[in-house]
C-alpha cells in the first residue's frame, strides 16, 4: 500500500468520548472510524488486521476438522420462541425490526438456534456425526453501556463454532481439541503469555465453562489465580466448593482485571431438544444430538492486542497480525528512488509512506500506526549500501545491507 494512494490519514486527535487507549490509537492511526457508540467501521489497515486474526483462527480450526459456513444475520422469531430466547424479558439485548408486511425479524446476537435448525436437514444417522462447523459473523447486541471502543460494541465480529456429537464422550474429546487449538491461536496472535483458560460458570449446562481471559488493566472482569497461574477462575465462581474442586486455597490466590476474548460451553441438549435435532443410532433408536459451542471475539481480540501492547507513541502490533511487516520511508532524491525499487519487489509487505510530508511526520506516523519494522532508505544509508531497520516493539536499530534485506523478502 502506498500512503499517497490511500484515503486513510492519521489524525492528531481522537474523538473526545473515546476513553480507552486502544480506541484512541485505532481511530487516530486510521484503523477504525466511529459511527456511533459501540459501532465502528474498519478501514483498510483495520481490515487487514482482522483478516490476519481470522486466518490464524481459520487455520487452527481447520486442522481439527472444522468446516466453515456463513449464516444469515437476520433471524426468524419462531426458532427463538422454541427456546424461549425471543422474549425481551429473557434476552434483553435484541435488535428487532418490524416488517412492512407484518411480523418481526431480529439481528442475531448469537447463532445456536439457526445452526441447530439447519442441521435437522443434514443430520439423520449416526453415520453423519460428529459435525463441527464455524463462521465469522457480525453479531448485534444492544448493550446498555457500549464502551472502550471495540472492546465492547453493539456490533462486532465473532468466530462461533458449534459441535454436534452422538454422545458425551465424543463431545469431550473434541472439547479438549478446541482447548488446545485456542492455546495455539492465542500464542500465534501474540497474547499467549497473558491469556489463560479460566474456570467460569457453566450455567444450567454443566458445572463449569471455560473462558479465555487476557490480563488487562482496563478489563471488565476480575479473575483470581494461583502463583504459577495454573489455576485461573472468574470471580463469579469463587466459592469454597469450587476452590475445593480445583485444589487451591483462597489465601494463595491473587486477583487482577482481565478481558474475556473467548469462551467454550458444553450445551448438552439445551438447543437440540426443543428444536428436535435427532439422529438414528446404530441400534435404530432415535437420540438427541449432544452439542457444544465455542466463541472467539475477533474484533475484541484486535482491541485487546491494541490495548495490551500500545505505548506512549502509538500501537505496537505483534508481527503475526500487523497489517504490514514494514513501514517504508525514503529520504532524499536517491533514497526515495531506492525505496520505490524496494517497494516494487514485494508491495504486499510494505506500507510505503511516499507522501509529500516532513520526515519527522512520517517517523511519528510509523510509530502511531505500529507496523512491526520501519525501513528508512536515505542518502546516508545508501552511502553504506544499506537500509536502516528499526523494530517497533523495542526501538532497536541496525543497518542492513540492501542485498541482505532483499534476500529476506
Amino acid at each position: 500500500m502506498k500512503m499517497s494512494q490511500s484515503f486513510v490519514k492519521t489524525l492528531r486527535s481522537a474523538p473526545k468520548d473515546e476513553t480507552a487507549r486502544s480506541a484512541q490509537y485505532l481511530v487516530r492511526a486510521g484503523y477504525i472510524y466511529k459511527e456511533l457508540a459501540g459501532v465502528y467501521d474498519y478501514l483498510p489497515l483495520g481490515l487487514r488486521v482482522l483478516e490476519k486474526i481470522k486466518n490464524i483462527v481459520r487455520d487452527e480450526l481447520n486442522k481439527i476438522g472444522c468446516q466453515e459456513v456463513q449464516l444469515s444475520a437476520l433471524q426468524n422469531p419462531k426458532l427463538w420462541e422454541k427456546t424461549s430466547r425471543w422474549d425481551d424479558q429473557s434476552v434483553d439485548i435484541w435488535f428487532k425490526t418490524k416488517l412492512s408486511t407484518g411480523g418481526e425479524l431480529g439481528l442475531a446476537p448469537t447463532h445456536e438456534e439457526p445452526i441447530t435448525n439447519l442441521m435437522k436437514t443434514y443430520l439423520e444417522s449416526y453415520k453423519d456425526l460428529p459435525v463441527y462447523v464455524y463462521q465469522f459473523q457480525t453479531k448485534f447486541r444492544n448493550e446498555l453501556r457500549a464502551k472502550s471502543g471495540i472492546l465492547r460494541g453493539r456490533e462486532f465480529l465473532m468466530k462461533d463454532l458449534y459441535s454436534f456429537s452422538p454422545d458425551e464422550s465424543t463431545h469431550q474429546k473434541f472439547y479438549h481439541e478446541v482447548e488446545q487449538a485456542y492455546a495455539r491461536i492465542f500464542k500465534r496472535v501474540g497474547l499467549g503469555a497473558e491469556t489463560f483458560e479460566t474456570f467460569a460458570s457453566g450455567g444450567i449446562f454443566s458445572k463449569y465453562s471455560h473462558e479465555y481471559q487476557t490480563f488487562l488493566p482496563v478489563g471488565e472482569d476480575t479473575v483470581y489465580y494461583n502463583k504459577d497461574k495454573s489455576v485461573v477462575l472468574n470471580k463469579e465462581v469463587l466459592t469454597d466448593e469450587v476452590l475445593s474442586d480445583l485444589g487451591v486455597k483462597r489465601e494463595d490466590l491473587e486477583n487482577t482485571t482481565a478481558a474475556e476474548v473467548a469462551n467454550i460451553f458444553t450445551l448438552k441438549y439445551k438447543y437440540s431438544e426443543p428444536l428436535g435435532l435427532e439422529f438414528t443410532s446404530k441400534s435404530g433408536e432415535r437420540k438427541t444430538v449432544y452439542m457444544g459451542c465455542y466463541g472467539i471475539g475477533i474484533s475484541r481480540v484486535m482491541g485487546v492486542i491494541a490495548e495490551k501492547f500500545a505505548d506512549e507513541k502509538g500501537l505496537v502490533w505483534p508481527e503475526s497480525v500487523a497489517p504490514f511487516k514494514f513501514y517504508l520511508i525514503g529520504i532524499g532524491e536517491q533514497g526515495t528512488k531506492k525505496a520505490e525499487e524496494i517497494y516494487e519487489k514485494n508491495p504486499d509487505l510494505f506500507l510505503f509512506d511516499d507522501r509529500d510530508a516532513r520526515v519527522g511526520e512520517k517517523m511519528a506516523d510509523s510509530e502511531l500506526i505500529g507496523v512491526s519494522f520501519r525501513v528508512v532508505v536515505s542518502d546516508k544509508t545508501l552511502a553504506e549500501d544499506s537500509v536502516e531497520l528499526t523494530e517497533r516493539k523495542n526501538s532497536e536499530k541496525k543497518l542492513l545491507k540492501i542485498d541482505e534485506f532483499l534476500a529476506k523478502l
